[in-house]
């Protein structure tokens, strides 16, 4: 028996002492991790969906909280000759292979897309992977703020064969349009125009 509690004792010991250097691991990497996103994921996103801004996206981006949930969503500024001209957000929906994350930039003066870059997905390989290319991503630029796909009554053309990537692009730039229509009065506000 008393073999026994100290074999309990010791193991319990190492699992906490594990656990702590885990999380200790976790939250000394987290602004790392966050940062290797950033540039290699996000960064790359938003250069394609916005074009001809002085500022730096990605140093001035803010966190918005969308009415209605605790969700929080990053926003990230063009700004040129200290106006704001667009903004960019990332949203994702299911696709075949799990989520299809879609960096979605808007123009804020006119209120239509700027266009779209693909930032995280799983599709099949030369099908549905094909979602990232500029046949189809092209199709959003100056793209007014309503898409659908085109089976759909819409005028987005999918990809033959690739019918759930195609409609997971659509779908997760359906939910950047509405969550940027509920934080507009926010971004107006975070980023005053002209100044």
């Amino acid at each position: 028996m008393n073999e026994t509690f100290k074999m309990i004792v010791v193991l319990s010991l190492l699992c906490g002492l594990s656990g702590f250097t885990l999380a200790t691991l976790k939250d000394t990497t987290s602004n790392k991790i966050e940062e290797q996103v950033m540039t290699y994921v996000q960064g790359p996103a938003i250069d394609k969906v916005l074009k001809g801004f002085s500022n730096s996206p990605v140093k001035d981006r803010k966190k918005f909280v969308i009415p209605g949930t605790r969700k929080q969503v990053t926003v990230f500024p063009a700004i040129k000759d200290n106006k704001l001209f667009g903004v960019a957000l990332e949203t994702s929906a299911k696709g075949f292979g799990g989520d299809v994350g879609v960096m979605v930039g808007f123009n804020v003066d006119k209120l239509n897309l700027l266009g779209i870059g693909i930032t995280a997905m799983k599709e099949t390989p030369g099908i549905g992977a094909r979602i990232a290319k500029h046949g189809f991503t092209d199709q959003f630029k100056d793209h007014s703020a309503s898409v659908e796909l085109s089976f759909k009554g819409g005028t987005i053309n999918g990809i033959a064969g690739a019918t759930i990537s195609s409609t997971a692009s659509v779908e997760a730039v359906k939910k950047a349009i509405n969550i940027f229509n509920q934080i507009k009065p926010q971004i107006n506000t975070a980023w005053t125009k002209g100044s």
